[in-house]
């Protein structure tokens, strides 16, 4: 499969949903799935449901072959030097706690996070505050939601030991300089673990070139099966770390006293993984791949302008970011004073099937310290349409007009 990038339709026959009217604004949650994920994970229950590298026999031979073969596109795809640094997860939040927990960080460390963050990568930290006695610092961002470089340089010490930031962020789509963030990190002696989980769908990202020491992402936002993720690490660093749960399949040998690690990533993936999951997401790789993020990009900035100049044409609208469509990727996070944004999210899909995010998108503090209920966030991806945007926005108005 290599569809032709200006080719729209083609794209979009891979996708089921995509043949209905239904309008699916709802990307940064979840991404739809095209169906030569769903067919490699169907080829898996159906021709080789076996338990890969615990068994001698062909079935499981041909497991295990998928599964590092799947390995190996990811590697590829992150530019990473080699296969061992991928750690197959169940999803992002998984990948940040084994860091948490397993790089032995001890009371006076410091973690330096934004004030923008999942709670995915916050409540580790004020878990580890209160359990271990580390110190949490954090970034607020400029007053357009942009991170603010000279406060974090300025927080930059000896003592801290990680640094911990979302990369794109689910709240307004804004991307940080991680470039720069690693290396006055490096400079000043702290690893740094990004939060991939919107940016490794959208950007094309060479942990090489970046030097990033950790990097965590999800496959259901990426075309990929929910249920499983990857934890991207140096493999030097992974080699020091203590292993996040143990058990079935992380030991090379064991007796009633004593116990032998297997070398990563091994060693972090405890008991039977989801090979399922495993094959769809090195499927999602490939297709993401032959798809292009020079199409995606553009696409998603078309998408995001239009509906971006629309929203400024609402009354009492207020936009959650930069101004800039092109700064906020394919995310338009907004709300409306008096307005409910539960209930706009419900009527959008009561009346016209047209599906996105209403809350606080799991970054509660960010809302609370702004004083803000929640927001109507819509999200798009390449194989949206820019007549679905004109349909959002000429729905929206009439919604908005009746509360």
């Amino acid at each position: 499969m290599k569809p032709n990038v200006v080719d729209l339709a083609k794209i979009r026959s891979d996708f089921s949903l995509l043949s209905t009217n239904e309008i699916y604004f709802d990307n940064a949650c979840q991404t739809l799935r095209p169906r030569h994920v769903i067919e490699a994970m169907n080829e898996y229950y159906n021709e080789y449901p076996a338990c890969g590298g615990r068994s001698m026999h062909h079935l499981a031979e041909k497991v295990t072959y998928k599964c590092e073969e799947a390995r190996s596109i990811i590697a590829n795809f992150l530019h990473a030097k080699r296969k061992e640094e991928i750690i197959f997860t169940r999803n992002t939040t998984e990948g940040i706690n084994l860091v948490a927990h397993s790089l032995g960080l001890k009371r006076g460390d410091v973690v330096i996070t934004s004030d923008k963050e999942h709670n995915s990568n916050l409540i580790p930290w004020q878990v580890l505050r209160d359990k271990v006695g580390i110190e949490h610092k954090i970034i607020y961002s400029n007053s357009d939601n942009t991170f603010d470089l000279k406060a974090y340089k300025e927080a930059l010490n000896s003592q801290v030991k990680l640094v911990s930031l979302g990369f794109t962020s689910n709240l307004d789509g804004v991307s940080i300089p991680a470039k720069e963030i690693i290396q006055l990190a490096h400079k000043a002696g702290a690893l740094v673990l990004l939060d991939g989980a919107q940016a490794v769908p959208h950007h094309e990202i060479d942990v090489q070139d970046l030097d990033v020491d950790f990097l965590a992402f999800s496959g259901h936002k990426m075309l990929g099966p929910s249920g499983i993720g990857v934890l991207y690490g140096k493999y030097a660093l992974l080699e020091k770390l203590e292993p996040f749960m143990v058990g079935g399949d992380t030991v090379l040998s064991s007796t009633y006293l004593t116990h032998e690690f297997l070398p990563p990533p091994e060693k972090f993936e405890a008991g039977l993984q989801d090979y399922a999951g495993i094959i769809g997401l090195g499927a999602a790789v490939k297709y993401l791949s032959e798809i292009g993020f020079d199409f995606i990009k553009q696409q998603e900035q078309l998408l995001n302008k239009y509906i971006t100049d629309a929203l400024q044409t609402i009354e009492g609208v207020t936009l959650i970011g930069p101004e800039d469509p092109t700064q906020r990727g394919g995310i338009a996070s907004f709300y409306i004073p008096q307005k409910d944004h539960h209930q706009i999210a419900l009527m959008l899909d009561e009346t016209s099937r047209i599906m996105v995010r209403s809350g606080q998108h799991c970054v509660h503090s960010w809302f609370h310290a702004h004083n803000i209920p929640g927001s109507v966030r819509a999200s798009v991806y390449f194989y949206n349409t820019l007549e679905e945007a004109e349909i959002f926005v000429r729905e929206l108005k009439k919604v908005v007009s009746i509360l």
